[in-house]
């Protein structure tokens, strides 16, 4: 009996003085990470390294040739024709082309970009502009494309290789730039010609 008057009196003194019981989960539902969780880009808004890692080679060779002759004799006239003397022509032509271009390009770097967008499928689109001034020239890398959060390292970077959509741009501007263009009469007898 005195056991039950005692489990009464505690359960009395609880619901008096502890209230409304709230429970907690153990998991946060508001995306705060744990002490113990990467901190990897997740969210709009998050940013994170792309490793740009990029080269290409392309090759073209054209080779065109082209030649015809011809030939005609003509004997001498008989008949009402005599007045034709006899002759011959030849004629040929011929034509030969060949040309050879490659072109190699190599790009590394790393661009920090922010995370636009969440996809439904846990996809991110990024995209960054990276802009960097060297004796008066200015060096600009834009990038944009979607990649995947499992493609994010633990160090938040990711290869350019796995970014799919991928639009890297590479431009640049100044004194030296515009040095490594061709001229105005240059460009115009390259249009004509």
């Amino acid at each position: 009996m005195t056991k039950r008057i005692l489990t009464a009196i505690l359960i009395g003194v609880f619901v008096i003085v502890g209230g409304a019981v709230e429970a907690k989960s153990l998991w946060v539902d508001n995306g705060a990470l744990s002490l113990y969780a990467d901190k990897k880009a997740r969210n709009v808004g998050d940013i994170l390294t792309i490793v740009i890692n990029e080269s290409t080679t392309q090759t073209a060779t054209k080779s065109r040739r082209n030649s015809k002759s011809g030939s005609i004799n003509v004997s001498t006239g008989t008949g009402i024709f005599d007045f034709i003397k006899a002759f011959s022509a030849s004629g040929g032509d011929s034509f030969q082309a060949d040309g050879n271009a490659t072109d190699t390009s190599r790009f590394s770097g790393q661009i920090t970009v922010t995370v636009v967008e969440v996809l439904p499928n846990d996809n991110m689109i990024v995209e960054g502009v990276q802009s960097i001034w060297q004796n008066r020239d200015e060096h600009k890398i834009t990038l944009r494309g979607t990649i995947r959060r499992d493609d994010v390292t633990m160090y938040n970077t990711v290869p350019s290789s796995k970014v799919a959509d991928a639009s890297i741009k590479f431009d640049g501007k100044g004194p030296l730039n515009a040095k490594q263009r061709q001229g105005i009469l240059t460009q115009l007898f390259n249009f004509l010609f």
